[in-house]
């Protein structure tokens, strides 16, 4: 799969259909037989509380999540969404996920105008590898083939090359910094 189709693909998981003002219904995949993905189920609630932020200069700034239950993949979502407040600079959105009448997930965002505020950035180390010179997950996680099985094969919708060891490869030791394309 090329990396735009997976783009595409991964854009495809976060679908809403609209409902009503308020209300949206989306879709988990159907990758695990057991529980719907809590990460997508997470964003599709960020997307179903930015589609009712009317004002366009807004973006999240902030949000809170509480996972309650687990996601059944084989049913629709329904996401219900409050809108707590819209004031000058910041708009406040609590959003419930729903299914079979019960909350699985509870989601709290804050939106913000933005501003001008305090901006540092560290400086870009220049002795960094170009990221085509790193290995990618399959060719870091070749050595454990065995244990991941058809994990290894999967598309990967988000491509992270790291410059140093990656975490599951530091043997439990936490590093302060890491460096990662």
């Amino acid at each position: 799969m090329t990396e735009p189709a997976q783009q595409q693909h991964f854009a495809d998981r976060l679908a809403l259909q609209q409902v009503d003002r308020d209300i949206f219904t989306g879709w988990c995949h159907s990758g695990s037989p057991l529980r719907a993905y809590g990460g997508q189920i997470a964003a599709q609630s960020l997307m179903a509380a930015g589609r009712t932020i009317d004002q366009d200069d807004r973006r999240v700034h902030s949000l809170h999540g509480y996972f309650l239950r687990p996601g059944d993949p084989s049913k629709p979502i329904l996401y219900d969404v409050d809108r707590i407040r819209d004031g000058k600079s910041f708009s406040t959105r609590r959003v419930v996920a729903i299914q079979n009448g019960r909350a699985i997930f509870n989601l709290q965002a804050s939106f913000h105008v933005p501003e001008a505020g305090l901006d540092y950035q560290q400086p870009f180390p220049l002795d960094v590898p170009a990221p085509e010179t790193l290995p990618d997950f399959k060719e870091r996680m070749e050595p454990l083939k065995a244990q991941l099985g058809d994990i290894l094969d999967r598309p990967r919708p988000i491509d992270l090359r790291y410059v140093s060891v990656d975490p599951l490869s530091r043997g439990g030791v936490h590093a302060e910094t890491q460096q990662v394309w």
